[in-house]
This record gives C-alpha cells, structure tokens and sequence, in this order.
C-alpha cells in the first residue's frame, strides 16, 4: 500500500538506499528531509498541516530530483 501511495519515496528507500527523516529536529529547518549517500537531496518545509502533507511533500520533492538525474 504505501508503494502505491508514495512510489518516489519507496523507491528511494528501498532502492537506491536513501533514507528520509520526518519531524522535529533542532539542527534542521525543515520536518521532512531526504539523504542519499551524497547528502542532502531533498528539504522539505518547516511546519505541514498533516504527516499525510509531510510524506507527499516527500514523494513529490525525490520524484523530482529523479527526473534531474534523469533516473
């Protein structure tokens, strides 16, 4: 169900070896982030109405930065 849901953000952790952080963090300006081996590849905002809004914030930032790399 969730790879349905979030097939960017499946992808990204479950095969290229991302990982993505969600909720509070005191060095971090942002509630969803996504790392790879090389850093940072997606931040998202600071504050979203919902963990729903935060996870397709998500989907949608790694889904992007895919079709940059053109993966």
């Amino acid at each position: 169900m969730f790879e349905y849901h979030y097939p960017a953000l499946h992808r990204f952790v479950s095969e290229e070896g991302g990982r993505i952080e969600v909720g509070v963090n005191q060095y971090e300006q942002a509630f969803a982030i996504a790392h790879d081996v090389t850093g940072t590849v997606f931040r998202g905002r600071v504050e979203y109405e919902s963990l729903e809004a935060a996870l397709q914030d998500l989907n949608s930032g790694i889904q992007a930065w895919f079709e940059k790399l053109g993966i």
